[in-house]
């Protein structure tokens, strides 16, 4: 037997060794989906089915792709690098080579969030549109959602019901002509103008089609239309496509994943095998048996059971607080109290359903002495001093960005204003060029008067910064940065803390190019730097060796596991949450039922489920139930600590009295239940009102808002609302038409 095989249990190596066709593996949490993929990598290899070249495998994240790859490089040398890369990646890959057929240059730049919503306030503003009713923000989520599904803006306005859809629709248009005279690609972008390439030049589709003999996708269950679209359209010639996911762990539908990717593989491929991984290696058998009871109330699943050799443990600890702050110092206490029996601070996690819960939390962590981290993605990447050092190593590369130009042009500040960047934006235009190409040739455009002095001084520092690029490397290069433009300098005089932890940060970022260049010898440009940085993951931030409580999302957590968990927050209108509670759909709550089976199943050894009686929301109390979903675990793994020397209580729909306090009709969509008397405004009462989208409304907290979808619930309309402070779901009666 190879070496490759050994240690694999039967359905893994039956995984493994099923290498021509179509191949659909359910891997369960824990089943070493992982293990397969690198295993099935390192066969194919050592067999000599394909070579390393031939081989593409897509994951969601950098880390997952870098670990892969090394795992696979460890099990097998095969003399060259394995293509283990996240679908973003494979796209730049692929544009960088063939993009110029769409018109693009090859060093286009890849804009973030914060860019693309620069590029639209922008757009709003020359269409002179109110930025209230259209804010950057909203647009580009709607705009990135149609390019989840390749919807293109023609195809948005035919779907448009109403003016505000119209006009969104007409951004779309002009931000895509933007995008494209910035030499520039957006995150959907980079897949759909990919699939716009394969569409237009079928050789080059042939071309990719006949290099990747074997493709294999993990974390199928999160592909949307337009990753499921790239993924088939290259293996549908040799049909050698392995795909690896759980349907019971899809839990990011608001991100565009669409779960029948993975549902109707069968459909898509009649003569698919499917191997089902159902040995858990990761949890206690208490852990995994309570996941099981808590999934198998969904109906949209394939269906299997988690199983495991490992002892039964230690029940589930239960703990209902008096408070957000009891929780938190619940949780401060028996993470102490671990501790001292031997674990690591970093091999605890402490989970919840959305941020804001994380404030309470790290408050207790502060107050009990112990060491903790936030993990929030790619947060170092979004202060204000590394996006300046990232907009000139970007408008270095690319020159025709105007959003990177406009940001570093008058930072540090040398003189040029805001009028007379918006003047060179419009000579640009009219001259069909981009502003720096205006910039460049200053000379030629003598009603900059004066300012001319200014504008060379700057295109002569632009000039000797890209021609140093061509040659210095990238660790250097922001060393010329920040010294040559007087950035450091500008903040060493501020002189005070904030200042100098700013300046460390920037020297950071020459640590972490200085590393890119060790790490990759092969190709250390800055087209590679800046793909790398521009491509980095909600989670490939998280540093597994740091001497910390991890405090997260469970979203951000999926993929990780650690001894200890605390699940936070577990109430109704927060876990499900308000929205799904009041008015959601059945698939959006078994979405949340299938977020809970991940966090559950992240747990090795111990997990600790808390919710509280009360806690803060919004800046007002309010007192919520545990969430209903603690009624799908049975009560024989629960050990409840609520209830100490007394019978445990059970946790009815029909329960709606703790103490002396009683609870109303659940009406305050913010999450929870208003305590005290019924309220004598008509919130709890159905609107006389018809409203349809656009209308205009006013709400008490919130203001006046544009209603955007409206939908029937419990007698009364259910509007979505769009608020400056955001979109909200509220009733008809809780809100007041604007005449």
């Amino acid at each position: 037997m190879s070496d490759i095989l050994k240690g694999l249990n039967p359905m893994q190596r039956e995984a493994v060794l099923h290498t021509e066709g179509p191949l659909l593996i359910i891997a369960g949490a824990g089943s070493g989906k992982t293990r397969v993929l690198t295993h099935r990598i390192a066969y194919i290899l050592e067999n000599r089915l394909a070579s390393a070249g031939e081989i593409l495998a897509i994951t969601f994240t950098n880390k997952a792709a870098r670990e892969m790859r090394e795992r696979v490089e460890r099990a097998v040398f095969c003399g060259s690098y394995v293509n283990v890369s996240t679908f973003h990646s494979a796209c730049v890959k692929i544009l960088r080579r063939d993009g110029h057929l769409l018109g693009y240059n090859k060093n286009f730049t890849i804009y973030d969030t914060s860019d693309c919503e620069r590029l639209i306030k922008n757009i709003i503003k020359q269409n002179d549109l109110d930025d209230k009713t259209f804010k950057a923000r909203s647009v580009l989520s709607y705009i990135s959602s149609f390019k989840n599904e390749c919807i293109t803006p023609s195809g948005m306005r035919e779907k448009a019901d109403n003016f505000r859809a119209e006009m969104i629709a007409d951004i779309y248009a002009d931000y895509q002509k933007e995008l494209f005279r910035n030499n520039a690609f957006d995150f959907g972008d980079l897949i759909n103008k990919t699939l716009e390439l394969f569409t237009a030049y079928p050789e080059v589709l042939r071309k990719y089609q006949n290099q990747y003999k074997y493709i294999l996708v993990d974390e199928y269950q999160d592909t949307n239309t337009a990753q499921y679209l790239f993924v088939n359209m290259l293996a549908s010639y040799r049909r050698n496509l392995c795909v690896v996911g759980d349907d019971d762990q899809s839990i990011y539908a608001f991100r565009g994943a669409n779960i029948q990717n993975i549902l109707s593989f069968e459909e898509d491929y009649p003569d698919a095998k499917v191997i089902k991984l159902e040995q858990n290696y990761r949890s206690t058998s208490s852990i995994l048996d309570a996941a099981n009871a808590v999934i198998k109330n969904n109906e949209g699943r394939k269906g299997k059971t988690l199983w495991t050799d490992k002892p039964e443990g230690e029940p589930i600890t239960f703990y209902r607080a008096d408070s957000d702050r009891d929780e938190a110092l619940f949780i401060a206490d028996n993470i102490k109290r671990l501790v001292n029996k031997g674990y690591s601070y970093n091999s605890i996690a402490v989970l919840y359903r959305n941020n804001a819960l994380s404030r309470a939390l790290g408050e207790g962590m502060v107050k009990a002495s112990i060491p903790y981290v936030v993990v929030r993605g790619h947060s170092f990447y979004e202060t204000a001093e590394i996006k300046d050092m990232m907009a000139y190593l970007k408008f270095i590369y690319n020159p025709n960005s105007q959003v990177d130009l406009e940001r570093i042009i008058n930072v540090p500040k040398r003189g040029i204003g805001a009028a007379t960047i918006e003047r060179i934006s419009q000579t640009a235009a009219r001259n069909n060029t981009s502003s720096y190409e205006v910039i460049k040739h200053i000379e030629k455009y003598p009603e900059f008067g004066t300012r001319s002095k200014k504008l060379k001084e700057f295109r002569d520092l632009a000039e000797e910064l890209i021609e140093d690029s061509l040659t210095v490397p990238v660790s250097d290069l922001v060393d010329e940065i920040y010294t040559r433009t007087g950035y450091i300098a500008e903040l060493m005089a501020e002189g005070d803390l904030v200042a100098q932890n700013r300046i460390e940060n920037i020297y950071e970022l020459k640590s972490k190019a200085a590393d890119f260049e060790e790490q990759n010898p092969d190709d250390p440009s800055l087209a590679a730097f800046l793909d790398e940085i521009s491509l980095v993951s909600d989670t490939d931030a998280l540093n597994s060796d740091e001497g910390a409580v991890s405090l997260l999302t469970l979203h951000a957590s999926k993929g990780l596991e650690f001894p200890v968990v605390f699940l936070a927050g577990f109430e109704d209108g927060i876990f499900p949450s308000s929205l799904v509670i009041f008015g959601g759909k059945p698939d959006e709550l078994e979405e949340e039922r299938r977020l809970l089976y991940v966090g559950i199943t992240r747990a090795e050894e111990r997990l600790f489920i808390t919710c509280a009686k009360s806690r803060m929301q919004h800046g007002s109390p309010v007192f919520n139930l545990p969430s209903r979903f603690l009624e799908e675990i049975p009560t024989k793994y629960i050990k409840d600590l609520s209830y100490e020397n007394s019978t445990p209580k059970t946790y009815g729909r029909d329960r709606r009295v703790y103490g002396e306090r009683a609870v109303t009709k659940p009406i305050n969509v913010s999450g929870g239940y208003v305590v005290g008397s019924k309220p004598k405004t008509s919130a709890s009462t159905p609107s006389k009102v018809s409203y349809k989208p656009g209308d205009k409304v006013r709400q008490l907290k919130y203001g006046i808002g544009t209603v955007i979808e409206v939908s029937l619930a419990s007698g009364d309309p259910l509007l979505t609302i769009e608020f400056k402070a955001g979109i909200k779901k509220l009733y008809a009666g809780m809100v007041k038409p604007v005449k």
